[in-house]
């Protein structure tokens, strides 16, 4: 399920706002201890990040697939995707995280048909109380106030949900992401986004 790009900020009433993290979208599947993350090109990164797979495989459910995205921050708490590839050297930043914004599956359940309040509190169930595994951060309420919020903190931007939406396939109009224009030019060197 991918958010729609919008041009501007906007307000619906009932929706969530979340931060839109800079970093590598995954998807992850535990089965038993067994863990892959698995990125949109369809390859596992499982080896790439032992610390997750291994924060992954001790949640408490025994099947669970998480949709997130692996990050890492820096000490203002901004996600650098650059620093997944290539850290710099003498920058304080968190080891990789997995920012889980969607449960498709817990406990021998299917939740995709679930409305997305009911996943995401399957969700911050089954990581709550984790260090590496975490719920993605929810904006203020008000979706002008949480544009705000964005543009103070300096995150790349943030996703709109709707609530009651189910989890499909493809691009939603369920929910919409907003980026802030000309974010971080020059100095992330990246000129390709992944999603």
């Amino acid at each position: 399920m991918y958010p729609t790009l919008i041009a501007g900020p906007f307000h619906r009433e009932g929706w969530v706002y979340e931060e839109q993290y800079d970093g590598c979208r995954m998807v992850a599947y535990k089965d038993g201890t067994a863990v892959r993350l698995i990125n949109q090109a369809g390859q596992d990164q499982a080896q790439r990040f032992p610390e997750l797979v291994a924060a992954l495989g001790a949640l408490p459910a025994r099947t669970l697939i998480l949709d997130g995205e692996v990050c890492i921050f820096d000490p203002q708490l901004i996600s650098r995707f650059e620093w997944l590839w290539r850290r710099p050297t003498g920058e304080t930043a968190t080891p990789a995280l997995f920012m889980a914004f969607d449960c498709l599956y817990a406990r021998r359940k299917d939740l995709r048909a679930r409305a997305l309040r009911v996943r995401r509190q399957v969700l911050e169930a089954e990581v709550e109380g984790r260090h590496h595994v975490l719920p993605a951060r929810r904006l203020a309420d008000e979706g002008l106030t949480a544009w705000a919020e964005v543009l103070a903190r300096g995150y790349e931007g943030l996703v709109a949900k709707d609530p009651e939406s189910r989890y499909v396939p493809g691009r939603t109009l369920a929910w919409l992401k907003v980026k802030q224009p000309h974010y971080r030019e020059g100095e992330r060197g990246w000129e390709s986004k992944r999603r």
